[in-house]
């Protein structure tokens, strides 16, 4: 319908929020939690339909749309480092740097090294023979077992259809609704800025085409999953790769899902697949992602500190909503502090209130 090489699935941080935070310490049912789902996924349509979520995106400063697609990406490369074992967990430092001589890490090392060499060649596909190549090694050395071809998928009934609208409805569901609301607002939106500026969609005026579209395509989605069993639907930054490597119309979100369907039959050949071999077209795709870096005014403090906080910010605290929420409080109590007020939209104030209401009483 919008025609954008955008792929959508469940949030894997909207995932972690319904399963920890609403079902096993909050205490509701996953029938209840999927109805919250659909709450905020109504929510979000109504949003799309009278524009408020299009005109909250397109008045977003251009130093934020920048950082915003830069701090996705420098949070791509500490998923990937982190997914090949090169950077791990410290009680001391909270991270350091981990056995670079284990074969995940040099795997995903040589899984780089494939990527870059062909696509300086301009060889077609990069990105999957790199990922097939390294399966294929790991599988050799023993670090994945073959399991089968093809497999039946489990039922869907036991999840078809089985939220609970009415529980939702309860006075202690409106923080759990409008987080959900609020995460995927953003996490959706800075995909939508960051696969846009990759794939060169935006217009002239940097704001994205048939934007309206867009948002009801994922706002809907989420609809969906929750009467299928599924958390938060969202707009994936994988696809990132996926207009890296030429997609730029509808038709890669199509291939992308038919591909998705064929992986439920092949499922056991599908599992072989290591994480860290996604670990090097993970980091290839950030270091793309960090170029527009370049054109940040480093010279106008103002604007940099925000980007710095934005950058830095989505990788630490491993969240996007997180970064871009503390780029825009930053961003507006700056402009304010250096007497720049006039600079800001009545947008940006209106999402920085919005953040700094999300941190005071949202969990």
């Amino acid at each position: 319908l919008a025609n954008y090489p955008i792929a959508l699935a469940p949030g894997m941080g909207l995932n972690a929020f319904f399963t920890y935070t609403v079902v096993l310490e909050m205490g509701y049912s996953w029938q209840i939690a999927l109805g919250a789902v659909f709450l905020s996924g109504m929510l979000f349509i109504i949003l799309s339909l009278f524009n408020i979520r299009a005109w909250l995106i397109n008045s977003i400063p251009e130093a934020l749309r920048i950082a915003i697609s830069a701090g996705i990406g420098f949070f791509l490369a500490f998923i990937a480092l982190k997914n090949a074992g090169i950077i791990v967990a410290n009680p001391a430092t909270l991270v350091m740097l981990g056995e670079l001589t284990h074969l995940p890490s040099l795997l995903a090392s040589l899984g780089l090294l494939i990527i870059v060499m062909l696509m300086h060649k301009g060889v077609p596909g990069s990105i999957m023979i790199a990922i097939l190549s390294i399966t294929l090694l790991a599988w050799l050395f023993g670090d994945v077992q073959y399991q089968g071809i093809m497999s039946l998928p489990p039922s869907i009934l036991p999840t078809f259809m089985q939220l609970d609208i009415a529980g939702a409805l309860s006075i202690g569901m409106v923080t759990v609704v409008l987080s959900l609301l609020l995460v995927d607002l953003f996490d959706s939106s800075g995909t939508l800025i960051s696969v846009a500026q990759r794939g060169n969609l935006l217009n002239q005026q940097g704001q994205l085409p048939r934007l309206k579209k867009t948002l009801l395509a994922d706002s809907s989605a989420t609809v969906a999953g929750s009467f299928l069993g599924t958390s938060t639907t969202t707009s994936y930054i994988e696809s990132s790769a996926g207009v890296d490597s030429g997609g730029r119309t509808g038709l890669t979100a199509i291939v992308v899902a038919l591909f998705f369907l064929l992986a439920l039959l092949f499922s056991p050949l599908a599992a072989m697949v290591p994480i860290y071999a996604t670990s090097a077209p993970l980091f290839y795709v950030a270091v793309l992602m960090l170029a527009g870096l370049s054109k940040i005014k480093w010279h106008d403090i103002s604007d940099a500190i925000p980007v710095v906080i934005t950058c830095i910010i989505m990788p630490l605290s491993f969240s996007i909503t997180e970064g871009i929420a503390l780029g825009f409080i930053s961003y507006t109590a700056i402009k304010i502090c250096c007497g720049r007020w006039q600079e800001l939209s009545k947008s940006t104030v209106l999402l920085a209130l919005l953040f700094i209401a999300k941190f005071s009483f949202l969990p």
